[in-house]
């Protein structure tokens, strides 16, 4: 494709350097990629197998290379279905009908065979966190992302190899790998709240949207509209009973934490958290800190009273808990 497209046009404003030995298509041939930079503006949403088009450019691309892609996120696919129909009264039969078709349809065993049959594969709703997350999955590094016109585009850079996932986390039920006990990794088991490939996105979203006060991730995206609801009445961690009883996590406990999230803790704290078991349920609800530091310091209070007095220590902490649950109304955030 000429470099006079107007879509690289506008891409260049923004990365001036692209004007350089860069190929810009509308593609989803990924072999004609021999190691320069690469500007693709077909959306992914429009490519059938999103994954191997992506492992496929990192396999043709040189490292610390560019790689921007694009994709119309589902809030844009929303907005464009609304804008494409004159009668507004038809809008919420449309939105209902994309919804029950493009998002449940390929996600329902067997029934998913048929509609990758129709659809091929093309043309399906994409979130911005799974778009993120597929890019870092496929051993690209996001460096910035804009909109232009009606899509978002996706600035990379290869800095490793893909990781080849085979089983990308789209079940209602899947694991998540956390430190345990000893510093042993675990799999810790939840209901799914977040888009695909979410889990791959978790330094660079802790790197852009900060942190809470109290230790969350502000403005969290990936996290899905039901899965605000089910994370709030803590009916995600429902699966979580089966590490119980594999004898991974204890009925009270500090929270199992991801590796970046424990890195970000205090060294001290650190050492002081793989000395015992996580838990179902934190001290964060039988203290309730308001702060990240009052977060550290109930965790580390809680820590060493434990390792004085296992059972007293998680009998006073359950009833603390309890009482500001169910008495007072405590949430999860």
């Amino acid at each position: 494709m000429s470099k006079s497209n107007p879509v690289f046009d506008k891409l260049c404003t923004q990365l001036p350097e692209l004007r350089r030995n860069t190929l810009c298509v509308d593609s989803d041939n990924c072999e004609i990629i021999k190691g320069n930079a690469f500007v693709n503006i077909r959306p992914i949403n429009k490519i059938r197998r999103i994954n191997k088009f992506h492992e496929c450019v990192n396999k043709n691309m040189d490292f610390d290379k560019v790689y921007i892609s694009c994709v119309e996120t589902l809030e844009q696919r929303s907005s464009r279905l609304k804008n494409s129909n004159l009668l507004k009264s038809l809008n919420f039969l449309i939105l209902i009908n994309d919804f029950l078709f493009h998002r449940v349809l390929h996600k329902v065993p067997l029934i998913n065979k048929m509609y990758f049959f129709v659809t091929l594969g093309k043309s399906r709703p994409v979130s911005r966190a799974e778009a993120l997350g597929r890019i870092v999955s496929c051993g690209f590094e996001i460096q910035d992302e804009f909109e232009i016109g009606s899509l978002l585009y996706i600035v990379s850079k290869k800095k490793s190899l893909p990781a080849y996932d085979m089983s990308a986390s789209f079940s209602l039920i899947f694991a998540m790998r956390r430190v345990g006990y000893k510093g042993r990794v675990i799999s810790v088991y939840k209901m799914r709240t977040m888009h695909p490939f979410s889990e791959y996105l978790q330094s660079y979203i802790m790197q852009t949207n900060k942190l809470h006060k109290k230790g969350k991730i502000n403005n969290d995206y990936r996290v899905t509209s039901w899965g605000k609801f089910m994370r709030r009445y803590w009916l995600d961690e429902l699966p979580m009973i089966i590490n119980f009883l594999k004898g991974e996590l204890n009925i009270v406990g500090v929270r199992p934490l991801s590796q970046d999230f424990f890195n970000r803790y205090p060294v001290h704290l650190q050492k002081l958290r793989v000395k015992v078991k996580p838990g179902l349920i934190p001290p964060y609800y039988a203290d309730m800190p308001n702060s990240l530091d009052e977060v550290f310091d109930s965790e580390e209070r809680y820590i060493h009273s434990k390792l004085k007095n296992p059972f007293r220590t998680d009998w006073i902490y359950f009833w603390k808990a309890m009482n500001n649950i169910f008495i007072k109304g405590a949430r999860s955030k």
